[in-house]
């Protein structure tokens, strides 16, 4: 009971300091995610047992060049294909049968194009729509936040399939049934409070972070058993590292984004 009482109010004020960012505006948002990006590499490297400090001043430069400046699009999207470069190499490695391990031959890719333009792709959602519209952003997370709550509770008294046993014993079947039904059906109630995305989109989007958001969190575990440890950090109690609590949502950002980027140039 001390534990889950630990957690929720970690989780609570982790929750709470991002929709202060986001309700503030550009600046605290960027401040924010610049903040949460720095913890995030410092605790992927001690994983990885790598330093690579150039990729400290590369992730601020980065968000502020993307955000402040009139970025060619052709550039934007070369991004995105570096960054999916990077994370299909993870995918590869989580399901590859043949021994395959771009976690430790690969740390300087990995480094540079995993953590940092994941999360300057979250900073950048927001641009996309007039007035850097946070809420899209906020809406993201709130879907985040479903899958992971409802995978995690129906996982727990109910998962009796191993989802991916070698790699996360503790992911069901029926977790991650439920985290994505649940967060389709978030996806179409924001559809009705929120109508800068088309009630089609909004599925989309739900999909795409359910479903990314839990790849990225069975790479987050493969992380930490080459790493030996249980959690990536110790900063948030009850859930281990900022890392920890992200791997999800930096996961998933690149496919957001990708989609969002797309139709809005579409359209």
């Amino acid at each position: 009971m001390n534990e889950l009482f630990t957690r929720i109010v970690s989780g609570v004020i982790y929750a709470a300091a991002i929709i202060l960012a986001l309700w503030s505006g550009k600046l605290a948002t960027n401040i924010l995610f610049i903040i949460f990006g720095l913890i995030c590499l410092f605790e992927l490297q001690n994983l990885l047992n790598f330093k690579n400090y150039v990729s400290y001043f590369v992730f601020p430069i980065a968000l502020i060049f993307f955000n402040y400046f009139n970025v060619n699009d052709e550039i934007t999207f070369l991004f995105i294909i570096a960054c999916l470069f990077v994370k299909l190499l993870l995918l590869r490695d989580l399901f590859s049968l043949k021994g395959r391990n771009a976690f430790r031959q690969k740390k300087h890719l990995i480094t540079l194009m995993y953590i940092v333009p994941s999360m300057v792709f979250l900073t950048l959602i927001p641009k996309l729509y007039p007035d850097y519209n946070t809420y899209i952003l906020l809406y993201v997370f709130i879907l985040m936040w479903i899958n992971d709550s409802f995978a995690f509770l129906i996982g727990k008294h109910f998962g009796k399939q191993k989802l991916f046993a070698k790699i996360s014993p503790k992911k069901t079947v029926e977790g991650f049934l439920a985290g994505f039904t649940f967060t389709i059906i978030g996806g179409i109630l924001i559809s009705y409070f929120n109508q800068t995305l088309s009630f089609y989109n909004w599925v989309v989007v739900g999909i795409l972070v359910s479903v990314f958001g839990n790849l990225g969190d069975l790479v987050q575990s493969k992380f930490k058993r080459k790493a030996l440890v249980k959690d990536s950090g110790k900063i948030m109690p009850g859930h281990g590292g900022v890392f920890d609590r992200m791997d999800s949502i930096i996961f998933s950002s690149t496919f957001v984004f990708g989609f969002l980027f797309v139709i809005n140039h579409v359209s």
